[in-house]
């Protein structure tokens, strides 16, 4: 039996993977101190998940290793000898790295740095997916030609139509410190793959998304969205008159593609991994949306102030993970993420 491990495991893309992994057979081994709830409090609590993971996995074992800890990564690494590690673990929101910047960097640049050493003590041989984001290029897309429609920001120009591309540059950008400890992490992951030749790659994801996120209002876009909408809370935008544009993957196509990628893996490797274009929306349009779906207004208060670093407009250009990994696509569409996410406040609230 195949075994792999995932940091992150209660998480949103950890807990994805670790379902993904189990129903294929893999022996999987997650890895969560439960640090949200330090970082967010009760609503960020992953707890839930973990028990659902084991309960409804058949081949899942749990391990609280914080991964700050170097000595206990790496003998933990060398105890269960994994054949893949997928990096999941992560201090996700702009807003708290600004008040506590040593735990963000430690968990996120140090963390990191932990994982591939203790993996390279043990084999160079082992892929390693690092779950990286769209905020290593920081607010530099703010700078593109963008236009105002009724609805959202758009690129201005057709070269940008497809979105943003892995060789769009990261420097001379405001990134938030959370965008600077990811941008260490990045670079490092693609360091191990091309000074040691290791399989790594660096998943720069969109707006990452799923029916078990933990979202709160510092993080977790569509999912604190629909929670509000679903509890007739306010929810509050911050800036560019709510026309902002992301683009959401829903966490089971991200499994999907770190299969494609465990199957033929690549040394030092970015990809850009997001919705792209056909699972874009802004703010307003994700209002009507889920409005659409659960028969409720939407109830909001507008901030003028947009956050520090905040993208106006991002679409992941996917062209390159296609051209890679021609096998893969986006499966899960807008409408029917939003049902799923629905249903899953619905059931978590009753």
């Amino acid at each position: 039996m195949k075994s792999i491990l995932v940091t992150g495991s209660g998480g949103l893309i950890g807990s994805e993977v670790v379902n993904f992994f189990d129903r294929l057979g893999w022996k999987v081994f997650g890895l969560d101190n439960n640090m949200r709830a330090d970082f967010f409090g009760v609503n960020g609590d992953t707890t839930w998940n973990i028990k659902r993971l084991s309960i409804a996995c058949s081949n899942y074992q749990h391990f609280e290793q914080d991964i700050r800890d170097r000595k206990g990564v790496k003998e933990l690494i060398a105890r269960l000898k994994p054949e893949a590690i997928v990096h999941c673990a992560a201090q996700p929101s702009h807003d708290l790295a600004a008040s506590r910047p040593f735990d963000d960097f430690d968990v996120n640049a140090v963390g990191t740095l932990n994982l591939l050493e203790g993996l390279r003590n043990y084999s160079t041989e082992i892929p390693f997916v690092h779950m990286s984001t769209n905020k290593v290029y920081g607010d530099a897309p703010n700078n593109l030609n963008i236009v105002e429609n009724e609805t959202r920001w758009e690129y201005g120009d057709e070269t940008f139509h497809e979105g943003i591309s892995e060789t769009f540059p990261i420097d001379q950008s405001k990134h938030s410190i959370f965008g600077a400890s990811k941008v260490a992490a990045d670079v490092m992951v693609q360091e191990y793959g091309r000074y040691f030749g290791m399989p790594t790659c660096c998943l720069r994801g969109g707006c990452l998304t799923g029916p078990n996120h933990s979202g709160v209002e510092l993080h977790g876009f569509l999912s604190y969205l629909i929670k509000c909408n679903l509890t007739e809370k306010n929810y509050t935008i911050f800036g560019y008159k709510g026309k902002q544009v992301r683009d959401n993957i829903h966490a089971y196509d991200v499994a999907r593609f770190i299969e494609e990628f465990l199957i033929q893996p690549r040394i030092g490797e970015v990809y850009n991994l997001g919705g792209g274009r056909e699972n874009s929306i802004s703010i307003l349009e994700a209002f009507d949306l889920i409005s659409s779906i659960s028969g409720k207004k939407m109830r909001y208060e507008y901030s003028d102030q947009n956050r520090s670093g905040d993208h106006i407009c991002y679409i992941s250009d996917l062209s390159k993970v296609k051209a890679h990994y021609p096998r893969w696509s986006i499966t899960k569409g807008l409408n029917l993420t939003f049902e799923e996410i629905y249903l899953s406040w619905k059931q978590r609230s009753a």
